[in-house]
């Protein structure tokens, strides 16, 4: 088996996977409609300092009001190399005078890709370099390439572990959590269908999921295409564009702002709050066949 792994100091992403010559990772703005337009842009971005979207783009802190944009600074910023050999590339973004005017903390954020033969761990660690109790959230957003054809036919599906009983979707309120839970769509408490409509009104967004897996399987040709670890995260999330040739399976451990919310910033839902010099780590490994 020979693997090539590739990725990109810009949000310290990354940005190919190929197993045996095939890519399995969405490949961004080189893939266009029929009419020449992106899907979407991104591979594989980390979501810090904020995960999904803040009540009018803006929150309190220190009694200040900061803006920061969905999923936060991260994926657009440049990070620094640390390591890149061919199985194993890492990168860090420090906190700077860009950040602090939008985010009023000092951090160290860490990205490191390591793959073995079939296997991709994407592992975030964030660390406290200031002197006072650093409150984030992260998550990941990973886009995996499918075949368009099979999508349409409805050939794809999801399956968890094992049966879910207490996972509950969140209602989407103009990209805020609703107060009420969305419409089950899990299959006999294990199985999630797909097609060209499935993300016609925003993304899945799950909690309450007692599984560490997850899969995505084609019925049609009886073949697992990978399975998501995505152990110890809250939340997770499953989203692409209408009729796109990818999906995102996003591991999450916080979400977007309740439509209720206060604003203020450490009042956040599963909001982290690392002490000074302590660090904070997560990882999530997708194995394809």
């Amino acid at each position: 088996m020979y693997t090539q792994m590739l990725s990109s100091k810009k949000g310290g992403e990354l940005i190919s996977f190929k197993i045996n010559g095939e890519e399995k990772i969405h490949q961004g703005e080189n893939s266009v409609d029929e009419n020449g337009k992106v899907y979407w842009k991104g591979h594989s971005p980390v979501l810090f300092p904020i995960v999904g979207k803040l009540k009018k783009n803006r929150t309190l802190i220190g009694g200040r009001t900061y803006e920061l944009m969905q999923h936060g600074f991260a994926r657009d910023l440049e990070f620094e190399p640390i390591t890149n050999l061919s199985n194993f590339h890492s990168y860090v973004l420090k906190s700077n005078k860009y950040t602090l005017t939008r985010y009023p903390y000092e951090f160290e954020l860490y990205n490191t890709y390591r793959t073995e033969e079939n296997r991709l761990t994407t592992i975030y660690k964030v660390v406290n370099t200031g002197l006072i109790n650093l409150p984030f959230g992260i998550g990941g957003h990973p886009a995996y390439k499918i075949d368009q054809s099979e999508l349409a036919k409805g050939h794809y599906y999801l399956e968890f572990e094992q049966e879910e009983n207490k996972l509950h979707f969140l209602y989407l309120v103009d990209g805020l959590i609703g107060t009420e839970y969305a419409k089950d769509r899990l299959i006999n408490k294990k199985y999630i269908q797909l097609d060209s409509h499935t993300f016609d009104d925003d993304a899945l967004i799950m909690k309450g999921i007692t599984s560490n897996k997850i899969s995505l399987k084609n019925y049609a040709t009886n073949k697992t295409i990978l399975t998501m670890d995505f152990t110890g995260f809250p939340y997770l999330s499953i989203w692409s564009k209408p009729n796109a040739p990818f999906i995102c399976i996003e591991p999450w451990y916080s979400t977007a702002d309740n439509i209720k919310s206060t604003g203020v910033f450490t009042q956040k839902q599963d909001i982290i709050s690392l002490k000074p010099n302590d660090s904070f780590e997560c990882k999530y490994t997708v194995e394809f066949f």
